[in-house]
């Protein structure tokens, strides 16, 4: 299983949302390249970086910032966040970021999301907020009709090879993740799923490893030091 540190950023820092609330906000380092080079010598090899001013209006605010933290850190990057054209996906591939995730144009653009899976293929990834059962967009601001257990059927169908889905009631809580959502993920796609929200203890990591599930992602539990990353790594091997 593949640990994914997670840097959240809003004007170039990096920060922490409670469940998504951007009114409860944590500001955890001024330099996120900082925090990717503490990442790497943890022994991590991928990062997950979300634009948390580009979720919520769709624009690139922290373009410059993402592609330092790729640049200085050589580490693998996903970028999620706001991205809703084919243009800013041009932008990021081109500056060498490795996966784009595709969040609410993918609920409300399929035609987008197709045409980006046709260009770019696997470097193209959907992630799925999830809501009292339902898909979430707009930075969790609203709720979507899609149920998401028929939403990761869709995305199957689409030739989405990555899902990650973000249980936002357990995101920022540190009080466990959804065991139970993700190994009926893993039941029933043939997808890689990311599991994140409230991964907070090793035990955590051992037992998504365990339901085989392809990656997860540590977010505040790291900022915390409830979670030491370097053993997360090793853990999740």
């Amino acid at each position: 299983m593949i640990i994914f540190p997670a840097i959240d950023i809003i004007g170039g820092k990096a920060v922490r949302l409670y469940k998504g609330d951007y009114a409860k906000m944590t500001v955890y380092n001024d330099d996120p390249a900082a925090v990717a080079a503490d990442f790497k010598s943890c022994g991590a090899e991928y990062i997950h970086l979300v634009d948390l001013e580009g979720a919520k209006d769709g624009t690139t605010p922290n373009f410059d910032t993402v592609c330092r933290i790729k640049r200085s850190s050589g580490l693998f990057c996903e970028i999620g966040g706001g991205i809703r054209s084919m243009e800013v996906i041009d932008r990021y591939i081109e500056a060498g970021i490795d996966r784009v995730i595709l969040g609410t144009a993918a609920v409300t653009n399929p035609e987008f999301l197709e045409a980006a899976i046709k260009k770019y293929g696997e470097k193209i990834a959907v992630g799925i907020d999830i809501k009292d059962g339902f898909v979430a967009i707009k930075g969790w601001l609203e709720k979507s009709e899609f149920e998401a257990f028929e939403f990761c059927e869709r995305m199957q169908k689409m030739g989405v090879s990555t899902l990650i889905c973000t249980d936002i009631s357990k995101d920022g809580a540190m009080q466990g993740t959804n065991h139970e959502l993700y190994k009926e993920l893993s039941k029933r796609f043939n997808l890689n799923i990311t599991a994140s929200g409230g991964v907070s203890s090793l035990e955590d990591v051992r037992r998504l490893r365990e339901q085989d599930i392809y990656g997860a992602i540590i977010g505040k539990a790291y900022y915390t030091g409830d979670i030491n990353l370097k053993e997360a790594v090793e853990v999740a091997k």
